[in-house]
């Protein structure tokens, strides 16, 4: 695609029956979810009463629902190496003694810097056990994003694997290295001391007193605008995480949770991946099989060797899957998938329409969340009577919304558009060593502004229609403009700079550089996007770049992205 050269712009763990027991109600027998009075919608689902127990962690709460004759948690897709439930508590209990036994206590924060196996869940619950803090990163990340996380997080320990070792002995940070599976590390002398951890004997002593309240993991999200920044979320977030997926996934198809089996494509370092697979899921008893990386002829064959019946995805997975049906599939591949369900970016009409005639017997549904509010905030609930495939779904219980006129600050009305506020249990504690940043994006109420531009319908589902925040979303990972404008500006021809993202059918948004070149200078766009890729993880590269005249800003200096955007999607 030819790109312009200049453009000028002017209760504790006794409340877990009834959380599997409650179930959401049909649309005609809702009670009313929205007050003209204080413009609040309420969730049409019933209330999910949480432990109060103040001294609970999430751990303890995860293994509370027992699953006896279910023999697999975790099962690697490629081997078909298994961790019993049993085995998976065993070890997490191991885990945190042996950590504890290397020197690592509560309050310290570990490094998860690994890509999705059976042992992610291991290593980070066994950490949370302890009372100690995750902090989790793409494995693909370069060595000054690393360098920074550790530097904000102030994490004093990693677990990793080969590939990054190197990395993080350059930082001076002690590394735990973990293996693929079961089987590639049964040889591997440099595995041993993760088996050993897994295998120690548990002897936590004195076991560590947790609260709710603390802080329990330190995610990385650009929030409403802005550089990235560490979300945090405490032992109670993921509590009503967890909640919310024992009595929603438990009660959205007739049978047992027990039968069901997810597919975890997904990196567990995001927060989508992380709530589901690590812990919602687990409390569920539900099989959980385990990809390392996303190929669609792996998945298709995971999908049909393990018989998946849940299939959580972003908007180019789902294409792929599509695509490849086109061309082809043997008579009875797919035929175990009862849902698919899709987040972390908006699906297209067309890819919606695409994948619903191409499979007629799957359920497709969307959901909505964010890193802040611990994953939780809609999700799709279709019925016989309605479906509704191109809607993020309904609010999750618990969870409140407002619509709100980003004008005036008026409350609005169904069918009207402004910015999605949220309150819930699942909202994060705020953002790491930023007040500032938190009191913008929290209010004095605990109104959540999300920065996203929304209207409910006239059942009570949510369509989300733009955002106000500046955040690209590619391939369902958040890019933060700022981080990217901060490597730019470092070239020595560029003058200024600003990033924006551009619509893309493939990746939902690719990052466009938007670069004023210095007099004289004759920097090219291969130049610009090699310079920004040798710094920065794949996912987070230029994709597109635009030689401008100008900037355009605001009268306070504030980048117009709107404007950028306007021209891309215009223009490109």
């Amino acid at each position: 695609m030819a790109t312009p050269s200049n453009t000028n712009f002017n209760s504790h763990i006794s409340g877990k029956q009834s959380i599997q027991n409650q179930k959401a109600l049909p649309a005609e027998q809702s009670p009313r979810w929205f007050s003209p009075e204080t413009g609040i919608y309420q969730s049409k689902h019933l209330s999910i009463d949480l432990p109060s127990d103040p001294f609970l962690d999430v751990v303890s709460f995860i293994f509370s629902y027992q699953h006896d004759g279910v023999s697999s948690a975790l099962i690697g897709s490629s081997c078909g190496s298994a961790i019993s439930y049993s085995q998976l508590y065993s070890s997490v209990k191991s885990m945190a003694s042996g950590l504890q036994q290397m020197g690592i206590s509560q309050g310290d924060v570990i490094l998860l810097l690994l890509p999705n196996s059976i042992y992610y869940p291991i290593a980070f619950l066994g950490v949370l056990y302890l009372g100690a803090i995750v902090t989790t990163m793409n494995p693909l990340s370069s060595v000054a994003e690393i360098k920074k996380q550790i530097a904000d997080t102030k994490a004093c320990h990693a677990f990793t694997g080969p590939e990054n070792a190197d990395k993080l002995q350059a930082l001076g940070i002690p590394a735990i290295l973990v293996p693929e599976n079961a089987i590639s590390g049964l040889k591997e002398d440099i595995f041993s001391v993760f088996y050993k951890l897994i295998c120690s004997r548990f002897d936590l002593a004195p076991r560590p007193v947790i609260k709710q309240q603390d802080t329990a993991a330190i995610m990385f999200s650009s929030g409403t605008t802005g550089v990235s920044k560490g979300v945090m979320l405490t032992h109670r977030n993921f509590i009503a995480t967890v909640a919310h997926f024992v009595r929603f996934e438990a009660s959205q198809y007739e049978g047992s949770s027990l039968d069901n089996v997810y597919l975890a494509v997904l990196p567990l370092f995001h927060i989508y991946g992380l709530s589901l697979f690590v812990m919602g899921l687990l409390s569920l008893g539900s099989r959980v099989v385990v990809m390392k990386r996303f190929d669609v002829n792996e998945v298709i064959r995971a999908i049909d060797r393990y018989k998946v019946t849940h299939f959580p995805v972003v908007p180019p997975i789902l294409t792929a899957l599509t695509t490849r049906a086109k061309d082809g599939l043997a008579p009875h591949s797919l035929k175990s998938l009862k849902q698919v369900s899709c987040g972390a970016a908006l699906l297209s009409m067309k890819t919606i329409e695409d994948f619903v005639q191409t499979f007629p017997h799957i359920d497709l549904i969307q959901g909505y969340g964010m890193t802040e509010t611990t994953a939780v905030g809609t999700r799709g609930f279709n019925t016989e009577k309605l479906r509704k495939p191109s809607s993020i779904g309904l609010l999750a219980p618990n969870m409140q919304a407002k619509v709100v006129d980003w004008n005036t600050g008026s409350p609005l009305p169904p069918t009207s558009t402004g910015e999605l506020w949220l309150h819930g249990p699942g909202i994060m504690k705020g953002y790491l060593n930023n007040a500032k940043a938190t009191l913008s994006t929290i209010d004095e109420e605990g109104w959540l502004h999300t920065g996203d531009i929304v209207f409910f319908d006239e059942d009570g589902y949510l369509h989300l229609q733009d955002r106000l925040k500046d955040a690209i979303k590619y391939k369902g990972f958040q890019i933060a403009p700022a981080d990217l404008e901060c490597v730019l500006i470092n070239h020595p021809e560029i003058l200024d700079v600003a990033v924006a993202g551009a619509m893309d059918e493939e990746s939902g948004e690719v990052p466009v550089a938007f670069v004023v070149r210095k007099h004289r200078s004759e920097l090219n766009h291969e130049a610009v996007m090699d310079f920004v890729a040798a710094q920065v993880a794949p996912y987070k590269k230029v994709r597109k770049v635009v030689f401008v005249d100008s900037i355009p800003k605001s009268l306070a200096g504030k980048i117009l992205r709107r404007e950028l955007r306007k021209f891309l999607n215009s223009r490109l």
